[in-house]
């Protein structure tokens, strides 16, 4: 798992890649609100599966879900993400639900390379590169070149979620 740092900075990134695919799809809305939802919500995002464990309707606030089972979950983050961006432009959710599953698979692909792992599919898988809270700069490093090259150059052309469908189509195969 990265530290809760490096998943609040990944998180902000996440927002600038929403906002710029949310933007570059021509749905930023009068006054760029929904580009403004999209953002806010990556980087809420970026620490979701964690706060979405918290039981906050109890005092001690406790865990009512174990760590990273179900809200860390893959495909559950995966579908919000395709879902949402084939209805940017259609529905006043799809941008601010974007931006949420955005923040949510940064997450989870900050916590991959922890010897823990992330359910992608239906059992945990991990990369098993570094234990927790190592190599952040890396792994925050990584989503701001991400961010950079989004919010710079867009989507590349001709750039659809049907290819990140067909990526994960794949993965399931190599990692379920």
């Amino acid at each position: 798992m990265a530290s809760s740092s490096a998943h609040h900075a990944t998180g902000w990134a996440a927002g600038v890649i929403a906002a710029a695919v949310v933007t570059h799809a021509g749905a930023g809305g009068p006054w760029h609100l929904w580009t403004a939802l999209a953002f806010v919500a990556g980087v809420a995002g970026g620490t979701a599966p964690d706060w979405l464990e918290v039981a906050w309707w109890t005092k001690k606030r406790r865990l009512w879900i174990t760590h990273r089972t179900l809200t860390h979950w893959g495909v559950g983050w995966i579908a919000l993400l395709v879902v949402s961006y084939r209805a940017i432009g259609h529905s006043p959710f799809a941008a601010p639900a974007f931006g949420l599953a955005c923040g949510g698979v940064i997450h989870l692909l900050a916590d991959w390379p922890n010897p823990l792992g992330v359910p992608w599919i239906a059992r945990r898988h991990s990369l098993n590169w570094w234990n927790s809270g190592h190599c952040d700069l890396l792994v925050v490093g990584a989503s701001w070149i991400a961010a950079w090259f989004v919010a710079i150059h867009g989507t590349p052309h001709g750039w659809q979620m049907g290819a990140i469908e067909q990526w994960w189509q794949r993965s399931v195969v190599a990692f379920g």
